[in-house]
């Protein structure tokens, strides 16, 4: 069944995420502070909004996509914003990564609305975006969910509900978490490898296939051989994840001593001019540690 979509936010991930949506048959009118973003919505079918009212006036289902929670209250329950301008029943559904607190905040605000909303981020990353293959933690009621599923599975190829309001936000703080530390045990496998003497590629096509191999090393270790990080998810998005997952599990009074110190690489990284690079780049920082000129 084809639903009135609005989509706002089409950035590295939103885009991808609205024009397959327009692909499986919706109508999807985006709105997004570059117009560029805009018009290569419009070029694969969707339809293009002048604000969030416009986005929003005739929408059945609202997606918002924005980095951080400062703009997902702007964008939702800010003047001008998603709530001022839909009608009560409308399912309103924030696929940003955000604190869990944010995502109970927004929930109770449209709740006093008649709007109904679920908090589904995603990891996968840019090209799971445009694969549409993302993993969606969704958080909100169960009624709720099963509307959306046809939705979210035309984006990603796993999705679960994982609970009330906020759930959602805060399983994707753990997996960003994991993560992290994933992708600095790969950057220190890395530069072990090279110092070592070894095949990098044989090296690490031989690791994928044992224990140690991840989707982390599958989607990275290109990124890491050939030293590109142009942005599937930029260290600055992934530093200010860590600082919600930080706070998140000091509030549950739950320890992340492997964490905390994934953590403060990951901020030393863009202390060092890599935020706006792939969060693979914390190869970077291990290069530095290792005395290596990093170009």
């Amino acid at each position: 069944m084809s639903r009135k979509i609005a989509f706002i936010g089409l950035g590295i991930m939103g885009k991808p995420m609205a024009i397959n949506l327009v692909k499986a048959g919706h109508h999807v009118t985006g709105f997004n502070l570059e117009q560029s973003a805009i018009d290569a919505l419009v070029a694969e079918g969707g339809h293009g909004a002048t604000s969030i009212a416009d986005a929003v006036k005739d929408a059945e289902v609202v997606i918002t996509m924005v980095p951080a929670d400062p703009h997902v209250e702007q964008v939702i329950l800010g003047e001008g914003g998603v709530l001022e301008n839909v009608a009560a029943g409308t399912l309103v559904i924030d696929m940003s990564s955000i604190t869990p607190q944010t995502s109970i905040k927004v929930d109770a605000a449209a709740k006093a609305k008649g709007v109904r909303t679920l908090d589904a981020p995603v990891s996968g990353g840019e090209a799971g975006a445009v694969e549409a293959v993302l993993s969606i933690m969704v958080g909100g009621g169960a009624d709720d969910f099963a509307e959306a599923k046809p939705l979210f599975d035309v984006l990603g190829t796993t999705v679960i509900h994982v609970g009330p309001a906020g759930a959602g936000q805060t399983v994707k703080a753990a997996n960003q978490l994991i993560v992290a530390i994933n992708i600095e045990a790969v950057a220190e496998a890395v530069v072990f490898l090279e110092n070592a003497g070894v095949d990098l590629p044989a090296a690490l096509d031989v690791l994928a296939g044992g224990l140690a191999g991840s989707t982390v090393l599958n989607r990275k270790k290109a990124n890491m051989i050939d030293r590109q990080f142009a942005p599937g998810f930029r260290i600055d998005l992934h530093h200010k994840d860590m600082g919600i997952v930080t706070t998140a599990a000091r509030a549950v009074e739950a320890p992340l001593p492997l964490g905390s110190v994934v953590a403060q690489l990951v901020a030393s990284a863009r202390a060092n001019g890599d935020g706006s690079l792939d969060h693979s780049a914390l190869l970077r920082g291990v290069e530095r540690l290792a005395g290596r000129e990093v170009k």
